[in-house]
């Protein structure tokens, strides 16, 4: 059997951070430019600098998304890129397009390469073709069934690799290849640009009578005629093991520290409590479920892996959230009795909180006193982003993340 890793997104630093200690084999990120998450905070080349050295250190390793498929006008960029990209040295550059393929090749021909799902690859024939063009690991599209990767395993080269997604969301789409917001919006989503319109709700107007909208019902569920649930392979991590896969992709490059803490957190145990044996990852099956929907999500779906996907188990019936927990911030620093973090939403002093801990603990605590940047005593925290210190009436470490439960 493969043991794969477990590749987890992050939008930016403190994530990259966050999902190192909360689990990740490896993390998956994007640069300013070339990557299909424009509206993520994505990273600077300092950025990437420090989130390369720091997984480094902790022996995990950093992709780089560069899976734009490029018109003319991005080739330059494209190679002035991976010069830049040469100097700090990532563990793979993540591509869809062959023109970006190959300059990567020259330019930079040190660092491996990935095939992104963007590239479709549906069967061993696409595997073998970018095997020959010196690709190392291939995303499967997800639009593949187990028994088509392991069909695609046997096929192909033993170090040739397959990465493949088994959680988040899942375009309306073919492998996230959407015209939609290119022709509602004019922002190109395979140039990074997108803007959802497949999360959008819809009505019509007769051309008769403008300004009368009608709802459209596709079904009796609702109007959300392109959304897909979200999906999740916590139940499933046996065949996914079994499969042949070398690493399990998080979607999420667009979430918060709390979720990729969670998740990674969740599926990091899954993965380790299979490997000691199918016995202790079955006992534990209820706090996965558990936690996995402690975290901001859409209904869950096993997507294509079973076969395709119903109209009943693939679109959810309308486009609200799930969401059980609110991100309060990482602990940066310890001094004395008092916590130091960047405040991401409001809380108390006198509040219950939880202190989430990447060994799988979770402590409920008292806030007992709050400070800000100045040292000057608070009673609340209404304001996002303010540096404070935090005195809690139980032990917080470097790295724990703090979160408050939704009424």
């Amino acid at each position: 059997m493969r043991y794969p890793e477990l590749l987890v997104p992050a939008s930016s630093l403190e994530v990259l951070k966050t999902a190192v200690i909360f689990g990740a084999d490896a993390v998956y990120i994007g640069g300013e430019a070339f990557g299909l998450r424009a509206k993520a905070k994505n990273f600077s080349m300092e950025e990437m600098k420090e989130g390369i050295a720091f997984a480094h250190e902790r022996q995990v390793k950093v992709y780089v998304t560069a899976n734009i498929l490029a018109h003319n006008t991005d080739l330059n960029g494209v190679r002035e890129y991976f010069q830049e990209l040469k100097e700090i040295g990532p563990d793979a550059l993540i591509i869809a397009d062959p023109g970006v393929f190959d300059i990567a090749k020259e330019v930079c021909p040190e660092i491996p390469r990935h095939i992104s799902t963007q590239a479709n690859n549906t069967n061993y024939g696409t595997y073998l073709f970018w095997y020959r063009q010196g690709a190392e690991r291939v995303v499967t599209a997800r639009e593949l069934s187990l028994a088509e990767i392991r069909e695609i395993r046997r096929q192909i080269p033993k170090d040739m690799e397959i990465e493949t997604f088994i959680h988040g969301a899942m375009c309306i789409s073919y492998s996230g290849r959407c015209l939609l917001s290119n022709y509602l919006t004019g922002r190109d989503a395979n140039q990074g640009a997108c803007t959802h319109p497949c999360r959008w709700k819809y009505s019509i107007v007769e051309e008769t009578r403008p300004g009368e909208y009608m709802p459209v019902f596709e079904n009796e569920r609702g109007t959300y005629i392109f959304n897909s649930k979200d999906l999740c392979m916590i139940e499933h991590i046996p065949e996914l093991m079994e499969s042949g896969i070398d690493s399990f992709k998080i979607e999420g490059r667009m979430k918060t520290a709390l979720y990729v803490a969670t998740v990674a957190r969740t599926y990091r145990k899954a993965i380790d409590d299979y490997k000691e044996s199918p016995e202790c990852y079955g006992a534990h099956m209820e706090w996965y479920k558990e936690q996995i929907a402690n975290c901001t999500y859409r209904k869950f779906t096993t997507g294509f892996f079973f076969g395709k996907p119903s109209e009943e188990t693939q679109i959810y019936d309308n486009n609200t959230y799930l969401k059980n927990y609110t991100y309060l911030g990482i602990v940066e620093e310890k001094k004395d009795d008092l916590i130091r973090l960047e405040q991401k939403n409001k809380f108390s002093v006198g509040e219950e909180i939880e202190i989430m801990k990447p060994d799988g603990t979770d402590v409920t605590t008292k806030v007992l006193a709050i400070y800000d940047s100045e040292r000057q005593a608070q009673d609340s925290a209404p304001h996002a982003r303010q540096i404070l210190w935090v005195k809690l009436d139980r032990e917080a470490s470097r790295y724990d993340l703090l979160r408050k439960r939704e009424e």
